[in-house]
């Protein structure tokens, strides 16, 4: 697919549904089914990770091409079964399948997300190629490893990126510096500790569309001296001609909307000179709730 050029930074969550957003980025009166078109009216993407739990109904995925604007873009996981379960192995039915219930959103994927376990390491990598082999071409691809050796900077590593880059995928980033930096005082700190991947930022663009996860502090600002080192690379991609997706968390992402404008518009003031369109919450008399600060 082609992604809008007038968004040349594509900022989102990893989710549009939150109970706690009913207060700051729905609105009053805002039913569970209108949720994702009030995202979409704030965000540009969103990292779909239902799909890779079960595969939605067709029914389903007509609604959600519904509910968003032709420019909206989504990135979906596929199924657990094939990533983690076969192992990208003796998964084609299971690949048909899934891409034939998504058709209906299809041309609104900005990424289909390979997210690979722990145990996949450099003895899989074999099975990626082949597996990349056998996606269709025109289909934009995501790949997350959490492999320790992939994080190595040795001869795994290399042999990891040369093998992305061949196939034109994207080599997904995780930046969990800021969550692990927070004390494990609140129960929503200690589970992102125990779940989130503890592994080095390797800031590398494998293809066109780099993608970047955050996974924040509960305090909003001490996040901005973590994002400080993505003020120098995001403005070096954008001059590549590459267009970057930045994914926010939290470690329960209540403040998750609030954090991404933040971050957001502290990029906007970086490189005044790349026309990044504005983000904003909806004011307090919409929303119920406080002012952004």
């Amino acid at each position: 697919m082609t992604i809008p050029v007038t968004r040349p930074v594509l900022l989102g969550l990893t989710m549009w549904s939150h109970n706690h957003w009913q207060q700051s980025l729905y609105g009053r009166g805002c039913k569970s089914g209108d949720r994702l078109a009030k995202y979409a009216e704030v965000f540009h993407t969103v990292e779909g990770n239902t799909t890779f739990y079960a595969t939605p109904a067709l029914q389903t995925t007509t609604k959600w091409r519904d509910a968003t604007p032709d420019d909206f873009i989504f990135t979906f996981k596929l199924p657990q079964a094939i990533t983690h379960q076969h192992q990208l192995l003796h998964c084609e039915q299971l690949l048909t399948d899934f891409f034939s219930v998504m058709a209906p959103v299809e041309h609104k994927v900005g990424l289909w997300k390979i997210q690979l376990p722990a145990q996949f390491g450099p003895n899989g990598l074999a099975a990626l190629e082949k597996f990349l082999r056998k996606l269709p071409k025109h289909f934009p691809v995501g790949v997350e490893v959490r492999h320790p050796a992939f994080f190595a900077k040795g001869e795994d590593e290399k042999a990891l990126n040369r093998l992305l880059i061949e196939h034109g995928a994207n080599r997904i980033i995780m930046d969990s510096r800021p969550v692990f930096a927070a004390p494990p005082t609140t129960p929503a700190v200690i589970d992102a500790h125990q779940k989130k991947p503890h592994v080095p930022v390797h800031a590398i663009a494998t293809a066109a569309t780099p993608m970047i996860r955050f996974i924040g502090h509960p305090d909003e600002a001490e996040n901005d001296a973590f994002f400080a080192n993505w003020l120098i690379r995001l403005p070096r991609w954008l001059a590549e001609g590459k267009q970057p997706m930045l994914f926010i968390h939290t470690p329960d992402n209540n403040h998750a909307p609030e954090l991404a404008v933040r971050l957001y518009r502290q990029l906007q003031q970086h490189i005044p000179d790349t026309a990044l369109p504005d983000v904003a919450l909806p004011k307090p008399e919409d929303s119920g709730q406080f002012q952004l600060i």
